[in-house]
């Protein structure tokens, strides 16, 4: 029986560099079918998760939304349980130079495509690629081991995208942020981080939960992630961060979905994937 051929979807904003990828690749790999080319992060995660391709090249600056940033959400949607849930796609990153994140890719294992792409290091991804997907390895392997590579590349300096200034909650220091400045409507409050249950990343804003109130802050999540105590806040998905001390439950829905309660705060936190591995234990 013919095997059904590759198929693969472009994410890059740059259109004169998607269509000379495209062209290059039906080249060199003419039996792979691009099925769809996109500009933006999130077009790439719906139109990926639509069409469950077997590979993905994802331009890492991209508006809206990362390249990484996109990797991380497809790995969090995809559905990989069930008879018909098909592995999680190969995936290349393509970027401008940058020596710290081709560092970060090679540590990784994660292949890569330097802007503009070259014939002769798009012949051995493509050669990398065909041995991967060749291989019979179970889709929950391959999920696991992109999550685990995802998450190491979520911290590398130079993969990230850069984000805007914001003023910050409190002057950096070096040590761990002992308090914070929210405001909560129109009052400005010292907040101390000893009273946080959690922080939750909203549109421009991130929110700041205690057991009692809620305020809000313009410092990026990110940047918060790096004046906390990893040991006391764990990060439970790409836009929360919980007090670990406050976890009371971890349940597991029906769809193998994570949901944590803390204590002295109502709602129901969803766990991403990408961390549900602090929960393994369940």
């Amino acid at each position: 029986m013919t095997q059904p051929a590759l198929r693969a979807l472009i994410a890059e904003d740059e259109p004169l560099l998607a269509a000379a990828l495209q062209q290059e690749l039906a080249r060199v790999w003419p039996e792979l079918q691009v099925v769809a080319t996109v500009g933006d992060g999130l077009s790439a995660v719906r139109q990926a998760l639509a069409l469950q391709p077997d590979v993905l090249f994802f331009d890492i600056r991209m508006p809206g939304q990362s390249g990484l940033d996109a990797a991380v959400e497809l790995a969090d949607a995809w559905p990989a349980d069930g008879p018909s849930g098909r592995p999680f796609p190969a995936l290349v990153f393509v970027t401008a130079y940058d020596q710290y994140a081709v560092q970060a890719f090679e540590a990784q294992a994660v292949d890569y495509l330097l802007k503009p792409v070259q014939a002769a290091r798009l012949q051995k991804t493509v050669q990398k690629l065909q041995l991967a997907l060749s291989s019979k390895a179970p889709a929950a392997i391959d999920l696991e081991a992109t999550m685990a590579q995802l998450r190491h590349l979520l911290v590398a300096p130079g993969v990230a995208a850069p984000v805007a200034a914001a003023a910050p909650a409190v002057p950096a220091t070096g040590a761990p942020l002992t308090l914070i400045q929210a405001s909560s409507g129109s009052q400005i409050h010292m907040v101390p981080v000893a009273d946080v249950l959690y922080f939750e990343a909203a549109d421009k804003y991130v929110r700041v939960l205690t057991a009692a109130r809620e305020y809000l802050i313009r410092t990026p999540l990110k940047d918060l992630i790096g004046q906390l105590d990893t040991q006391v806040f764990w990060q439970i998905h790409r836009s929360t961060l919980v007090r670990a001390s406050s976890i009371t439950t971890v349940t597991r829905d029906e769809a193998g979905k994570l949901h944590l309660e803390l204590a002295g705060r109502p709602e129901k936190l969803p766990v991403s994937r990408l961390y549900a591995h602090l929960f393994k234990a369940m």
